[in-house]
């Protein structure tokens, strides 16, 4: 009677009843297979998460807004519950094909772009490519152009994103075990919060996602740097909030 009560995510997670209560979805976009959750009804709200979370760390803001807001939130290839398509290779850019056709299929219109981290060069990028269909954008800890040249972020793609990194990422989930706690400063994560966050990566699902992230800092210096020239030259209905 419990497991009948359960989402979708909370039954393959094992997750507390009512963590993440939202109703599954997918959606087939070029050979992957992406997962998100669509509530409510309203002015549309369209969330990317960052890196290494998932739809999950949405969860709140979808309980609050749902009922004057229409909230979609997807969980990037390889993270959460979407999977990648074969031979998929993590860059930032090839997320942003897949959130392209994600926007498409879906028809979606006069959008709010919430972004954190990597969720917002991806979708700015996914913006440019899908005129008019993202029209506000609320960014968060996020960027937009290449940082090759500052030493914080120089040091800590070399570290993280090479084979310290990607060691850390394979054997500890470096990122979800040791950077997301030391990041959290008003608050701890509960248990349940880092099982939810850990549950994505546990058994055979590669971490391969969590450590091209880092190493794409510096590495997409070009991508980042024609979506910097394509936001600049940009003359679409955008506003910030």
């Amino acid at each position: 009677m419990v497991e009948a009560r359960l989402s979708e995510a909370e039954q393959k997670f094992d997750l507390a009843p009512g963590l993440f209560p939202f109703r599954s979805r997918y959606l087939q976009a070029g050979g992957a297979r992406l997962h998100y959750v669509d509530q409510g009804s309203g002015p549309l709200l369209f969330m990317l998460h960052g890196n290494p979370t998932w739809s999950f760390v949405y969860r709140h803001l979808i309980k609050a807004l749902q009922d004057e807001f229409r909230c979609i939130a997807v969980d990037l290839a390889g993270f959460g519950l979407s999977e990648p398509p074969y031979g998929f290779g993590y860059r930032p850019e090839e997320h942003a094909g897949l959130i392209v056709r994600l926007i498409e299929t879906l028809d979606l219109h006069d959008a709010t772009l919430i972004a954190h981290d990597w969720g917002g060069p991806i979708g700015l990028a996914a913006m440019l490519r899908t005129r008019e269909r993202i029209t506000r954008l609320c960014l968060c800890n996020s960027w937009a152009w290449p940082v090759n040249g500052d030493f914080h972020f120089e040091w800590f793609s070399k570290l993280m994103g090479g084979p310290v990194g990607r060691f850390g990422a394979d054997r500890f989930a470096l990122f979800i075990n040791g950077l997301m706690p030391a990041s959290m400063r008003r608050r701890k994560l509960s248990l349940e919060e880092m099982r939810a966050y850990r549950a994505p990566f546990s058994g055979n699902r590669t971490r391969r996602p969590m450590h091209v992230f880092p190493w794409q800092i510096t590495a997409a210096k070009t991508w980042l740097g024609e979506l910097e020239a394509g936001l600049s030259s940009f003359e679409g209905p955008v506003r910030f909030i």
